[in-house]
């Protein structure tokens, strides 16, 4: 079987849980991307597409681990020494108010978490690429919430699909949170591949 195919754009969502590395995996094992033509160097490509969450006093107070191995989560605000009982979540500038208190570098020392997170993801897919001997791969990382901003982008690359991870939610934590994978389904503007948790694609050598 050739070793090519007819996609041009491949989009695969990731984040810091094994179900979207999974997913990686099955693209990389399944998928064929379209070879350069003789007058065109415009060959087929895995785009590996990361979601940062928004940076907010929320995160700050439970910034969460580095995936894959990286450090645990640090006492995040013991240099801070803020007391406060009402606080905003999220103010769509590079600072943040807690009651008047106008705290930039509270704000910074989120981001910078934040972007660790997304570049031990990044790292992460970037091994698992290397894995199947894959080239083609370029990222794209944007902010927001991740139901949207996934659909969005998908019909700015013109995606020809896009490849998700479904995680095993609960039915309680479904109820509230909803499926990102079921989401893109029924609003991505490309056929979608949902990757259950248990497909495991293993890479032989």
């Amino acid at each position: 079987m050739s070793e090519y195919g007819n996609l041009g754009v491949v989009v695969v969502a990731v984040d810091g849980s094994e179900e979207s590395m999974n997913a990686l995996r099955w693209a990389l094992e399944n998928l064929k991307l379209r070879s350069p033509t003789p007058d065109s160097t415009n060959a087929g490509s895995f785009i590996i597409f990361h979601v940062q969450s928004p940076p907010s006093i929320a995160t700050g107070l439970n910034p969460g681990s580095i995936p894959f191995g990286g450090p645990s989560s640090v006492h995040f605000l013991s240099s801070f020494n803020f007391s406060f009982s009402i606080f905003t979540i999220l103010i769509p500038t590079s600072s943040f108010l807690l009651g008047d208190l106008e705290v930039p570098a509270f704000a910074a020392a989120i981001e910078a978490h934040q972007k660790r997170i997304t570049d031990s993801i990044l790292d992460h897919a970037f091994g698992i690429c290397s894995q199947f001997n894959q080239t083609e791969v370029s990222t794209h990382v944007v902010i927001g919430d991740p139901k949207e901003k996934i659909c969005e982008t998908v019909q700015d690359l013109h995606a020809d699909v896009l490849v998700i991870g479904s995680r095993a939610f609960g039915p309680i934590k479904r109820m509230f949170l909803g499926s990102v994978s079921n989401y893109c389904a029924h609003h991505a503007q490309c056929p979608v591949i949902i990757i259950k948790g248990k497909d495991v694609v293993n890479k032989g050598n």
